[in-house]
């Protein structure tokens, strides 16, 4: 899988503001910024963001993904 691809896959199933994706094929770093997070704690974020990558975290596809998660008014008070 590439950058691009795991991009795709999670801006087709989460309404996006900002997503940076890095990684090396199996061990990934997302920055996600989407108002589908506002009013949900860090845990029910990573839970959103996992549900659309779907079965591929079970296949191994998907071997690990570290994740920066912010509304658009957190990532906005963010320094940059």
């Amino acid at each position: 899988m590439t950058s691009d691809e795991l991009r795709s896959i999670i801006a087709s199933g989460l309404a996006c503001t900002h997503l940076e994706v890095e990684g090396d094929g199996r061990h990934w770093q997302a920055v996600i910024v989407s108002g589908d997070f506002a009013g949900k704690r860090l845990i029910q974020r990573h839970q959103r963001v996992y549900a659309t990558l779907g079965e591929r975290m079970h296949t191994d596809e998907v071997h690990a993904l570290s994740m920066k998660t912010f509304t658009p008014a957190e990532w906005a008070a963010q320094p940059h």
